[in-house]
């Protein structure tokens, strides 16, 4: 089976797999505890910390291990809400954040709390004026991620934080998409905090990380004694180290996001050629290297996928946690694209142990896939 669903999540490395293996091996004294054992297993922690922070150019006390982006996502938003100056209560997210964090929206409007959602063009990016007009002075917390999980569309951070920072709100960025990815250095936007997961770039699940800004105040969602009090448990060591050898593995990413972009705009093309009336979205602006969003013909996401399967493809039909469900995407929604169309969106992504030979394949198995295709959908607009 040929893996084309990188967005979702990645294969961790071997390097990975065995980093996390010695430590659980050698190294599984809780790193809090005072006695050898423990203050050896605390080194190791203190290490991957570094290695974390050399690696996105932050310090590392400004690293908050996690299990997760949802959690650092929930941390960021819910402690600077809590820790925001009387008057501030009000939290704008993007229309297309990632379904798991609009949830979170959900429940802080549940709760009374005035919540804005700051639109998007047709193109899928964010949209400026919009976002201008809403971040005002009442504004706790802003919360964007970096580039969307679904079309791949850039969103404009630096911007974005600009007008937060005029306006004394918080910015958070969520970046599950970007690292790994993109070249990437805490400072260079002017967040506040930047969530990630470490599966995202071949290293484990269940674990990520929050970069909270040197001296901005977060309320603790897990209170605890662990990671300066910001959050609570004892630390995963395993997938701590884990997710550090991933970043440290990660090499030259403009070299290879010039590989993968190079290897989606062929079998973009071939797409295009072989298929009928394909239209692949977010594709005439900056967007994420290995990603295609699309839809060919009035063919269905789930037919389509079920094809390509029996072909010997891996995809997916947008964010794994909503791709099996039948209600459109809601990323599209928001971009202004009808249910009839969004309900035929699959999600192909590309990563790092994705080689030429692999798109070769899809490339070449076109054909067969469209004689696969009910015939009756084939000319649909």
């Amino acid at each position: 089976m040929i893996y084309l669903d990188h967005h979702a999540t990645t294969p961790p490395s071997q390097a990975v797999i065995d980093a996390m293996a010695a430590v659980m091996a050698g190294s599984w004294a809780n790193a809090s505890s005072k006695h050898g054992p423990g203050q050896a297993a605390g080194r190791v922690l203190a290490g991957a910390r570094s290695v974390v922070a050399q690696a996105l150019g932050c310090k590392p006390a400004e690293v908050v291990f996690t299990s997760g982006a949802t959690e650092a996502n929930h941390l960021a938003v819910r402690g600077l809400l809590a820790a925001a100056p009387e008057g501030r209560r009000r939290v704008l997210f993007s229309a297309v954040e990632h379904a798991g964090h609009l949830k979170l929206a959900r429940e802080l409007m549940d709760a009374g709390l005035p919540v804005d959602f700051l639109p998007v063009r047709a193109d899928g990016t964010l949209d400026l004026d919009a976002a201008t007009r809403l971040i005002g002075a009442d504004v706790a917390v802003v919360s964007l991620m970096a580039a969307n999980n679904e079309t791949g569309a850039v969103m404009p951070v630096a911007e974005v934080a600009a007008l937060a920072a005029a306006t004394g709100a918080r910015l958070h960025v969520d970046a599950t998409q970007w690292i790994g990815k993109r070249p990437f250095t805490f400072a260079e936007w002017g967040a506040d905090a930047v969530s990630f997961s470490a599966h995202k770039f071949n290293g484990p699940k269940g674990v990520g990380a929050l970069l909270l800004r040197q001296g901005v105040v977060i309320r603790p969602t897990m209170p605890g004694s662990q990671e300066r009090g910001r959050r609570g448990g004892t630390e995963n060591l395993p997938a701590i180290v884990g997710l550090a050898t991933a970043l440290d593995a990660l090499g030259d990413l403009a070299a290879e996001a010039t590989r993968q972009a190079s290897l989606r705009d062929r079998l973009e093309a071939a797409l295009l050629a072989e298929l009928p009336h394909v239209h692949i979205w977010s594709r005439d602006v900056p967007r994420l290297p290995g990603v295609s969003f699309l839809r060919v013909g009035g063919w269905e996401a789930d037919v389509l996928l079920q094809r390509l399967e029996r072909l010997g493809f891996a995809a997916s039909s947008g964010a794994a946690c909503s791709s099996s469900g039948s209600a459109p995407s809601h990323v599209l929604t928001a971009m202004g694209v009808p249910d009839e169309e969004a309900l035929c969106a699959i999600r192909l992504s590309l990563g790092r142990t994705t080689t030429d030979a692999e798109v070769d394949a899809l490339i070449a198995a076109l054909p067969t896939l469209r004689s696969l295709l009910p015939a009756a959908e084939a000319v649909a607009a």
